[in-house]
C-alpha cells in the first residue's frame, strides 16, 4: 500500500488493549492519542480502550460511560477481595452489569502451587453475579480470563444457591479438588433470577471442559498444577460433567469454550440460559466501536505484545479488521512487535511501530511507556505517510522478531 495523507483535522479513533505491566488500556489510549496529537495537533481524537473480554473488560466499560462499583467477596483461595464491576443503562432503558472472573477469583490473588490449584474456587464470582442481580441487572456480561480456579464454575453456582453434596449429603469443599467427592447436585435453592437474566460469558478460547485439550490439562499448569494435579483436576471436571448431565432439564454444556476460566461456563450453560460469546464482540458492543468508526479517518490500535497470538482474534487486530473492512487505514503500536510486514498487511494494518525499537532498552520501554509510546505512535504515522522519522529521534520498525517481551 502506498503512503496515506491524513489531512489537517483527521478524525482518529485510538483503540488499544492494555500494555501488560506498563499501561492500562485507558492509559495506553491517552499515550497513543498524545502521539497522534504531536503528529496532527488539530486531530479530533476519540479514545476507545479495548479488551478481549477478560481482564480489562470492566475498565473498558467504565471508559465507555458505565458506573464503577465495588463489592467485597471471597477471594480465590482465602480472605476477601474488593472486586470492581460496572453497571450501565442499556439502549432499552434496562440495566446491564459487566463483571470479570479475575476480579473475584484472579490468579494474581494467589501464589500458584499444587495446593492452590486444587483449592482455588469461583465462589466470589458468583457473589458478584448475585450483587448484579440485586442491583437490578437484567443483562450480565462476565469476562473470563486470568482466573486461579479449575472448578467448573461450581463455586460461583454455590454462591447462587446450588448445593454440591457428597455421599453422606454434606457439602463438599470448595475448589476443583472438592468435586472429586461430589455425588449429587441439589438445584432447588438456585437463585430463580438466573432463569430470566441475560447472562453472557465472554470467552476467547475454544477448549472443551475436560480431556487433553480441556481446562485442566491446558490451563492449570499456569495456576500451579503439576502433572498429577492436572490429572486430578481433569478427573474432577469429568465427575462434575457427569453430575450436570444427570440433572433433569440440563442444557447442552460440553461446548467449545466450556473449558475457559477453569471450566467456569459449563455449570452455567447446563443450569441457566447463559450463552458463550466471543470476548472482543462483547467488548466492541459495550464500547460502541462500530459507531465510533462510522466517520473515522484513521484507527490506531495497540497492545503490549503483537505476535502470532494476536492474529487469533485478539482485540487490536479484531478492531483492525473492522476498520479495514470499512476502508479505514489502521496503524498499530506495540510494546513488542513480532509480526512480519506481510502478516501486518494481511491483518489490515498499513504501518506499525514498537516501543522496544524506539527506546534505548527494554527496561526503558517498560518503565517509560508513556514517553516511548508517543514516539512509536509518531513513527507509525510517519510510516503511514511515507516519511521517515527525523535522524536520531526514533527508529522505524521492520517487523522483526524480538526476543524480549515488553508486556
Amino acid at each position: 500500500m502506498g503512503p496515506h495523507e491524513l489531512g489537517d483535522r483527521p478524525r482518529v479513533v485510538v483503540a488499544p488493549d492494555k500494555f501488560k505491566g506498563s499501561l492500562t488500556a485507558a492509559e495506553a489510549a491517552a499515550v497513543l492519542g498524545a502521539g497522534v496529537r504531536r503528529h496532527r495537533p488539530r486531530a479530533r481524537i476519540r479514545a476507545v480502550p479495548l479488551a478481549d473480554g477478560g481482564e480489562g473488560t470492566v475498565d473498558a466499560a467504565v471508559a465507555a460511560g458505565a458506573r464503577l462499583r465495588r463489592t467485597l467477596v471471597r477471594g480465590a483461595v482465602e480472605g476477601r477481595v474488593r472486586a470492581r464491576w460496572a453497571m450501565r443503562t442499556t439502549s432499552s432503558g434496562g440495566a446491564a452489569a459487566v463483571l470479570e472472573s479475575a476480579q473475584a477469583s484472579g490468579l494474581d490473588q494467589v501464589r500458584p502451587s499444587p495446593a492452590s490449584a486444587r483449592a482455588a474456587h469461583s465462589y466470589g464470582c458468583g457473589q458478584l453475579i448475585r450483587a448484579a442481580l440485586d442491583a437490578g441487572a437484567t443483562d450480565v456480561v462476565v469476562g473470563l480470563g486470568g482466573s486461579a480456579m479449575t472448578d467448573g464454575g461450581s463455586g460461583a453456582l454455590r454462591a447462587l444457591g446450588l448445593d454440591v453434596l457428597d455421599d453422606d449429603g454434606a457439602p463438599v469443599p470448595l475448589g476443583g479438588e472438592g468435586l472429586l467427592s461430589a455425588a449429587r447436585l441439589d438445584v432447588s435453592g438456585l437463585d430463580p433470577r438466573l432463569r430470566s437474566v441475560r447472562l453472557r460469558l465472554a470467552v476467547d478460547v475454544r477448549n472443551p471442559l475436560h480431556g487433553p485439550d480441556g481446562a485442566a490439562h491446558v490451563f492449570a499448569a499456569q495456576k500451579g498444577a503439576d502433572h498429577d494435579v492436572r490429572c486430578e483436576l481433569d478427573a474432577a471436571l469429568r465427575r462434575w460433567a457427569g453430575l450436570l448431565a444427570g440433572l433433569d432439564g440440563a442444557r447442552p454444556f460440553l461446548l467449545p469454550g466450556a473449558g475457559a476460566a477453569g471450566g467456569f461456563p459449563s455449570g452455567f450453560l447446563a443450569l441457566t440460559p447463559a450463552t458463550l460469546e466471543r470476548g472482543f464482540d462483547l467488548v466492541s458492543s459495550l464500547v460502541g466501536l462500530e459507531e465510533q468508526l462510522a466517520d473515522a479517518d484513521l484507527l490506531v490500535v495497540g497492545e503490549g505484545s503483537m505476535d502470532l497470538q494476536s492474529l487469533e482474534g485478539k482485540a487490536p487486530l479484531a478492531a483492525a479488521a473492522l476498520a479495514a473492512d470499512r476502508g479505514i487505514p489502521v496503524v498499530a503500536v506495540a510494546g513488542r512487535l513480532a509480526l512480519s510486514p506481510e502478516q501486518l498487511r494481511g491483518a489490515g494494518i498499513r504501518a506499525a511501530a514498537s516501543l522496544v525499537d524506539v527506546a534505548p532498552s527494554v527496561r526503558a520501554a517498560q518503565e517509560e511507556a508513556g514517553r516511548y509510546g508517543q514516539l512509536a505512535t509518531l513513527d507509525a504515522l510517519r510510516l503511514l505517510a511515507g516519511a521517515p522519522p527525523p535522524p536520531g529521534e526514533s527508529l522505524p520498525v521492520t517487523g522483526h522478531e524480538t526476543t524480549v517481551d515488553c508486556g
